[in-house]
């Protein structure tokens, strides 16, 4: 088991890590034709329909009142140094100055702009896959297969769900049948994530989803009652001392283990560097840290708090390594970053300004490359009536 203790997480952090950390309402659903009701046996959901399927396609559904979802897959068409002067919601601060993700139950107003967009999540899921820590699954794995009461299937909850990339990645990496609790404040990608999901394990078993709008910030065991798995990407940094040591409490409180990947380990590295690389770091691990956030803190206070309700806890690396061919991400990366850089440091714009503009012209031509350091975790938590 890795120390906490010795955990050290340097300065210097991403922007703001996208996928959904709001979560609101507190009704349940299960989407039609993906799963059965499940274990919950909850109520009916809402059906999420895809452009042009089923009767009357997209105009029908919209006249249905059902959610319609984009085809995301060509979406993101813009080149690398010639997107317009913007940042997809997610990438780095596009709302009003000083606003931030929140896992707090919140209505979006009517003028609030979108915190995630679409765009980003998928821009950003290839990195995700290849970054997250392989390593961490053989354990986990272990861990699944000798939980008590599992002969049904094990039942995994993902909290800010996004669009999904938990379970695309996790799900076929898994045997047995899986029954997926999809958590999130965004309606609209809470559907997307529903039909995009996979329908079957790594050994064929069938996969079924239901979709969920809670507050996590108030996870209680009882919340988590007869959960197998709970997992997330990117959460850990948008939330607080108090939050994490919630939800490390509902964790440990219902025998269940946790994998957290690509939390901010806060490193950046930058080739070729700049003189300015460790100033613009450092302002947006300032502004990572905003309101009590926890930010590039995040993971070792997460890894104290498991190991403080008993978990055994792994760390292991999971980096962004973005090339040439991952322009179009480097580039969205690039302008949140230097963007909330400059929110948190308006000072600093005149020189970030021109940074910024040489940094997008070097990953234009194929010059740029980025490390952005993450760290995956896996708290194994005692199961309930059982040893760890």
């Amino acid at each position: 088991m890795t120390n906490p203790a010795t955990t050290t997480q340097q300065s210097g952090a991403i922007p703001a890590q996208p996928g959904p950390r709001e979560v609101m309402g507190m009704t349940d659903g299960v989407i039609p034709g993906g799963a059965p009701s499940g274990p919950s046996g909850r109520g009916q959901g809402t059906e999420a329909v895809l452009p042009g399927v089923g009767a009357g396609g997209e105009s029908a559904a919209r006249q249905a009142g059902h959610a319609v979802i984009p085809d995301l897959g060509s979406s993101v068409e813009f080149a690398p140094g010639q997107a317009p002067g913007r940042v997809i919601p997610g990438a780095g601060p596009s709302g009003k100055p000083g606003s931030r993700p929140t896992v707090k139950l919140r209505e979006a107003g009517p003028d609030d702009p979108p915190r995630y967009a679409p765009e980003w999540l998928e821009l950003r899921e290839p990195a995700d896959a290849v970054a997250r820590a392989h390593d961490l699954l053989d354990p986990l794995r272990i861990r699944l297969a000798n939980l008590p009461g599992k002969s049904g299937g094990v039942v995994i909850h993902d909290l800010g769900c996004g669009t999904g990339s938990m379970g695309r990645w996790l799900a076929p990496r898994l045997d047995g049948a899986q029954h997926w609790i999809l958590h999130d404040r965004d309606p609209y990608l809470l559907h997307f994530a529903a039909v995009s999901s996979p329908r079957s394990a790594a050994d064929g078993s069938r996969v079924s989803v239901e979709t969920r709008r809670g507050d996590i910030a108030r996870l209680t065991p009882d919340a988590l009652q007869g959960a197998s798995l709970v997992t997330a990407s990117a959460l850990l940094d948008v939330l607080t001392r108090e939050e994490i040591d919630t939800f490390a409490a509902a964790c440990a409180g219902a025998g269940c283990p946790a994998l957290l990947t690509l939390s901010v380990a806060g490193r950046v590295e930058l080739t070729p560097s700049h003189p300015l690389d460790a100033e613009i770091a450092q302002a947006f691990n300032d502004h990572q840290r905003r309101d009590g956030l926890l930010g590039p803190d995040a993971v070792t206070a997460a890894a104290e708090a498991f190991s403080e309700h008993g978990a055994t806890v792994r760390l292991h690396p999971s980096p962004w390594r973005l090339g040439p061919e991952q322009a179009a991400l480097t580039e969205q990366w690039l302008r949140g970053w230097v963007g909330a850089a400059v929110e948190e440091r308006p000072e600093l714009r005149a020189e970030a300004d021109v940074y910024l503009t040489n940094r997008l012209a070097a990953c234009a031509a194929g010059e740029l490359r980025v490390t952005v350091h993450h760290v995956d975790l896996l708290a194994l938590s005692r199961p309930v009536g059982g040893a760890s």
